[in-house]
């Protein structure tokens, strides 16, 4: 059996590493649409058709008190492209981003009895994952 640990995961974005997550899912990174599609002619024979998007999303969830979180405010207010990368330098290592990506939007706001989390949606222009 495997093991996992947080602390062998990283965010890197244009270079500077992210701190302060909030608890639960730290980050997620995936495919903004499926490798391919499928359709079958009149008699069954299935044609299978190649998607060339190179969209992928990336989403990290910061504590509001988050130390990056003034930083990653000002990217998202910047419209300037930066690369964005996920790493687990755990076994077994996995790796996902991009050199192009932009935050879609300032994350919303809510206050409570406790600090709560900022959600930034990456928007990766040339995402690869291994």
């Amino acid at each position: 059996m495997g093991q996992y640990d947080a602390n062998l995961c990283t965010l890197v974005v244009d270079g500077r590493f992210i701190t302060g997550f909030d608890e639960g899912s730290m980050i997620s990174a995936a495919r903004d649409e499926e490798s391919f599609s499928v359709k079958v002619d009149a008699q069954g024979v299935p044609i299978v058709s190649e998607t060339n998007n190179p969209l992928g999303t990336i989403t990290a969830t910061l504590s509001q008190t988050s130390p990056s979180y003034a930083y990653l405010m000002q990217k998202a207010k910047s419209k300037q492209e930066f690369p964005v990368w996920v790493n687990y330098s755990g076994t077994p290592p996995e790796k996902a981003g991009g050199t192009r990506a932009r935050i879609k939007k300032t994350p919303d706001k809510e206050f409570a009895n406790e600090a709560g989390g900022r959600e930034f949606a990456f928007q990766v222009f040339d995402y690869t994952d291994e």
